[in-house]
């Protein structure tokens, strides 16, 4: 039976709605959206998703320093830093050809999209690939030194935490500011119509 007697489960499935809704409401879930974040012609989708991690991390040290969020109570995974690059990699492979991320492809499977339904069964083929592989990889490359010791960046190269923020800060101000300069030369971004019609702006 499925969980929802569980208070964690019904939250995170009405957030899913309202993330889904809220995407494809702003045009992110098409394809042509998505593509053009590649193209360099709309930096929409990374202006969002980069706000979104500073805004969260700095949040994050705020509680955590301000006594009112445990260092321990948010679950990290232990870091690999140069299997997670090769997995960024694969994973920004996937969206440049597919036009879709896991999340985007499941809000165009909603709105009738058949190529994110096909999108949705290679995240399905290679999460279990990925599983079925999860072991003897991990003990690869901890065999070859490639698990780095803690639990996150500041951790692994002992960046003092205000130091990282303002890194990311300084990297999300150069993003605005060179994105939009980008945009303007090729054309200007998608609009959420464009995007809908799977029409995009030509430079």
């Amino acid at each position: 039976m499925f969980p929802l007697n569980d208070n964690g489960m019904i939250s995170g499935l009405l957030c899913g709605i309202l993330f889904g809704y809220v995407l494809e409401n702003a045009g992110f879930g098409s394809p042509v959206k998505l593509s053009a974040q590649f193209r360099l012609n709309d930096w929409a989708v990374f202006k969002v998703m980069f706000t979104a991690i500073v805004v969260a991390a700095a949040g994050l040290w705020l509680l955590r320093i301000g006594g009112l969020l445990k260092p321990d109570s948010i679950a990290v995974p232990q870091a690999a830093m140069a299997a997670s690059a090769v997995g960024g990699a694969l994973v920004g492979a996937g969206f440049a050809v597919g036009g879709y991320c896991p999340g985007t492809s499941v809000a165009g499977v909603f709105s009738g999209r058949i190529d994110a339904a096909v999108f949705i069964v290679g995240v399905i083929a290679g999460t279990a690939g990925f599983a079925a592989f999860y072991g003897a990889t991990l003990k690869s490359l901890k065999a070859a030194g490639l698990i780095a010791e803690g639990d996150t960046f500041t951790d692994v190269y002992s960046v003092p935490e205000p130091v990282m923020l303002g890194i990311l800060v300084a990297a999300l101000i150069a993003v605005f500011y060179f994105g939009s300069w980008f945009e303007r030369r090729r054309g200007g971004p998608v609009t959420a119509e464009q995007a809908v019609a799977g029409a995009a702006p030509t430079p």
